[in-house]
């Protein structure tokens, strides 16, 4: 393929290319656009430079924009943040105001808008959905309490969601016309997924695991080992070229690192995975405020979330949780319904059974909440046949999608109290 050739299929994978993508990126780009320029002009809650991380929702927007935050966890995010800095430093001429917040933000936006493309060209090109329930499906997720924090949240997060999504889309595609994923595209996938966030490198390689007749062919099995130690080869020596090839230090460092974040909470295990790592990723909990101090003294207040103290919302999450069990069980034999539940899993085993950050897993979303829509594509496809069947799980989504709806603009006004509280 010419080089020609290979920059236009890339701009076209990435970006909107058919008008209902380019209709929905612009809903998204104005509607995220209004919230996201709002907060960043009116308040100082994106970045505050006395401020270094938990301000809310424990997210580390100030570590992360000027360090690309801790390398044990974000081995080469760094290279990326300085690139986003500097590009708000130049708009901003230097100073940290509402210039340099509104381009932090700018960035999110167009990334989480850029996301959702993603999403719904999954649903219409890998799933086949009509157009309607495609777009039903996106906007349902739009509303998840993941991407409108996202959407004006300079954090890690925001680029993985976008990255995962993509990736997943183009290796679903690849499989689809019966393509291997090339050795280029599985560096340059490990290189910005594994290097925002290390323990997302795994998800890189499950698709190579769907290649058609893998395993009844050993040269095939060869040439994916092959392409596999490559592209970690690349990632190993750009991580440990930034550390100096201090393997002590990062082994001793990731220690500190799950033994500070996987400490028991009083908070039931059932119920931290219910509000935190499912329900609070889709439909806002309440909200309980902290107090908190820099190294330096300076006091300020923090948003967390609480656990749900309304019995609807755990109905929400264990019906959509049910939907999502019942696709998987009705596409068990489909490799590309495999692909996402694998992907998702990891997760499980990190944050569920490792309990790796369980207590503040609404931040991580971004790792795999978009698996929610997928699986519900995939559920619709499953019935395709079936009038009565559509009909009753579109009319499910409908009502679900008007809770989450009113549920998250309750709870986003809470957040607004809070902003305009502290953070004029």
């Amino acid at each position: 393929m010419k080089p020609k050739s290979k920059f236009t299929g890339l701009v076209k994978l990435v970006f909107p290319s058919a008008w209902p993508e380019l209709l929905l990126f612009l809903f998204f780009v104005l509607g995220y656009g209004i919230l996201g320029s709002y907060i960043a002009y009116h308040y100082r809650i994106i970045f505050d430079n006395r401020i270094p991380w938990d301000a809310y929702f424990s997210f580390d927007n100030r570590a992360i924009v000027m360090t690309g935050g801790g390398f044990e966890r974000h081995p080469l995010s760094n290279y990326f943040f300085d690139q986003l800095r500097g590009v708000a430093s130049w708009v901003s001429e230097g100073q940290y105001d509402g210039r340099f917040r509104m381009v932090l933000a700018w960035f999110s936006i167009v990334t989480v808008s850029l996301s959702l493309v993603q999403v719904y060209k999954y649903l219409r090109n890998i799933i086949e959905l009509p157009v309607i329930l495609a777009v039903t499906i996106v906007l349902f997720f739009s509303f998840f309490s993941t991407n409108i924090l996202l959407s004006f949240t300079p954090e890690t997060y925001t680029y993985t969601l976008f990255l995962l999504v993509l990736f997943q889309y183009y290796s679903a595609l690849m499989l689809k016309k019966d393509r291997k994923i090339p050795v280029t595209a599985l560096t340059l996938a490990g290189v910005t997924i594994g290097g925002l966030t290390i323990t997302n490198i795994i998800k890189v390689y499950i698709p190579l695991l769907f290649e058609r007749k893998l395993f009844r062919n050993w040269k095939k099995i060869v040439h994916v080992v092959i392409r596999v130690v490559l592209s970690v080869a690349v990632f190993l020596l750009l991580y440990l070229n930034r550390m100096n090839f201090e393997l002590g230090r990062i082994f001793s460092k990731t220690e500190q690192q799950y033994e500070k974040f996987s400490n028991p909470k009083v908070t039931p295990l059932w119920d931290m995975i219910c509000s935190w790592f499912l329900g609070g990723n889709m439909l806002f909990p309440s909200f309980v405020l902290r107090d908190y101090h820099n190294k330096k003294g300076f006091e300020y207040k923090a948003l967390f979330m609480d656990t749900y103290s309304s019995a609807f919302s755990y109905v929400f999450v264990g019906l959509i949780v049910v939907l999502m069990l019942w696709s998987y069980v009705k596409n068990f034999r489909n490799r590309w319904v495999q692909m996402v539940m694998i992907s998702f899993f990891v997760d499980v085993l990190i944050h569920c059974v490792l309990k790796f950050g369980l207590h503040t897993s609404y931040i991580y979303g971004g790792h795999f909440i978009f698996v929610v829509p997928l699986m519900l594509g995939w559920l619709f496809y499953a019935y395709r046949n079936s009038t009565k069947m559509i009909s009753i799980f579109y009319g499910i989504l409908l009502i679900v999608m008007i809770y989450l709806l009113l549920n998250n603009i309750f709870r986003m006004q809470e957040f607004f109290i809070f902003l305009e509280s502290f953070y004029r």
